[in-house]
């Protein structure tokens, strides 16, 4: 699964310095209504689904006023009644890679014609439904910085740190099916409805936890060129551009060669 950990980790550095911050606080913030809406709790504590979509918020630095105000809109009434519909969107884009596309929105027609322009110009196609879905796996991922023991005198001690056996046990005690190195950071990956739980338990050992969110992983990575994962990730920024789009996955298999050719772009 390294290949998807490093895709979702240029995403987030992606979304954490993209300049069109109103756009992506509005995708958040109707994220958020909805995951109050659909658990029936306002309290992230007691609504797994609403916690992930407060962490995912919190990580793009989206203030807690707009966070607030948004859960408050999931149980208004009149006009400050949420009135949004998820639409899920499945098909394939070039190399016949599975992309799977979460939406949420008060538009239907606009939606499914904004989805279907975009896979259309990137020499992709929609499918039908359930065509693409066995092909993910639901799962939850937690960004853990790596702070590691080391005897070399040039890098600094830090009062967290720890060694990779250590840090293999805590995420084992916490709960943790398996972790993983993303670079600056380890991914812990937790069964879907296990995230919250894992992530105190990694808290409560004094690990320090950057975000979690809910995710889907792809079952079988599909292995594509360097020319046509450039294709791949232009469909995959189409859609992540459109306003009622939330979630973005797809199967291609990020391999080193293949991060490091994204990642200039």
């Amino acid at each position: 699964m390294s290949g998807h950990s490093k895709w979702a980790t240029t995403k987030h550095k992606k979304a954490a310095i993209d300049a069109k911050r109103s756009s992506l606080f509005s995708k958040l913030s109707r994220n958020i209504t909805v995951a109050a809406k659909v658990g029936g709790d306002p309290n992230p504590d007691n609504n797994a689904s609403l916690a992930a979509a407060v962490a995912r918020a919190r990580m793009v630095s989206m203030p807690n006023a707009k966070i607030k105000a948004a859960i408050d809109k999931a149980f208004g009434s009149g006009s400050d009644a949420a009135v949004y519909s998820e639409i899920v969107y499945e098909g394939y884009g070039p190399a016949g890679v599975a992309f799977y596309v979460e939406c949420l929105t008060d538009n239907k027609n606009r939606t499914a014609a904004d989805v279907r322009s975009a896979f259309t110009h990137s020499g992709g196609s929609l499918g039908t439904s359930g065509s693409v879905a066995f092909q993910f796996e639901r799962k939850g991922s937690i960004a853990v910085e790596k702070v590691i023991k080391s005897d070399d005198k040039r890098i600094p001690d830090r009062e967290n740190a720890t060694d990779e056996d250590e840090f293999m046990m805590a995420v084992a005690e916490a709960g943790g099916d398996d972790y993983e190195d993303a670079g600056d950071e380890w991914i812990v990956w937790t069964a879907y409805d296990a995230i919250q739980e894992v992530q105190k338990g990694l808290e409560e050992q004094g690990i320090t936890v950057k975000g979690s969110e809910l995710t889907r992983v792809p079952t079988t990575p599909t292995q594509v060129s360097v020319a046509d994962a450039r294709k791949v990730q232009r469909l995959a920024d189409r859609l992540d551009d459109l306003e009622d789009v939330q979630n973005v996955y797809n199967t291609m298999d990020i391999t080193d060669e293949i991060a490091e050719a994204l990642e200039a772009e």
